[in-house]
């Protein structure tokens, strides 16, 4: 199971993608997970050295993530990642409520019971991951996820606009959740909600985002759900 959910989670497009791109998505998958100290100045030559590449692709890939809000640049010294409080992660978290929860109505009005093999086969190898404690692969399918789904109602700034508030999130809390287990509910999770589409249950399915948001809000401070 964790060899083919491996090989989804890495397809060989990806391979082909510029150097820049990787080290975008690399330093952006540290900056959510915490990997990277929000507040301190991080040098973009000890970034390049930690993944293996140039600095040129390294700083491309800064810059390209300082227009996105995730960093800042610090001229001759490096970047710095922002410090989010509390309330910055709760604005996060009702902003992609407000997105997120009446989106699945109507993606589940526009398939019309239709089937989503593709998002079920995602949603289980997402569940794979969290169990198997792979948060980088669980965060990349996690974004294919929801950000997926939302391209079915083809509307590009809704994909934009949530893709930017996941960037924006900080999940330092995923590693701690994985080794308890908790990851795994989260995982499981997707599935309820590929249930709820392709049933034709709209309310079911916006009903089920809204409570794997608020797990999710749980994750990014290190807490396991809260069932009331």
């Amino acid at each position: 199971m964790t060899n083919s959910r491996s090989a989804a989670a890495g397809p060989p497009q990806l391979r082909s993608v510029s150097l820049r791109e990787q080290a975008r998505e690399a330093v952006r998958t540290r900056i959510v997970l915490g990997q990277i100290e929000p507040g301190q100045v991080e040098s973009v030559i000890n970034v390049a050295a930690a993944l293996g590449v140039s600095v040129t692709p390294v700083r491309e890939a800064i810059m390209d993530l300082a227009n996105l809000g995730m960093v800042e640049v610090i001229r001759n010294r490096g970047f710095r990642v922002p410090v989010l409080t509390d309330h910055d992660l709760d604005e996060i978290f009702q902003l992609r409520t407000m997105l997120e929860v009446p989106a699945m109505r109507e993606v589940t009005e526009a398939l019309r019971g239709a089937g989503i093999p593709r998002f079920r086969q995602v949603a289980e190898q997402i569940t794979d991951a969290a169990r198997d404690g792979d948060l980088s692969a669980f965060l990349e399918l996690d974004r294919q996820f929801h950000l997926g789904l939302l391209e079915l109602l083809d509307n590009r700034r809704l994909v934009a606009t949530v893709g930017q508030l996941r960037d924006q999130a900080r999940m330092q809390g995923l590693q701690k959740l994985a080794d308890q287990g908790e990851l795994t509910r989260s995982g499981e999770e997707h599935i309820d909600i590929v249930d709820a589409i392709e049933a034709g249950d709209g309310e079911l399915a916006a009903a089920l985002m809204r409570k794997h948001l608020r797990h999710s809000r749980g994750i990014w401070a290190g807490q396991a759900e809260d069932n009331g």
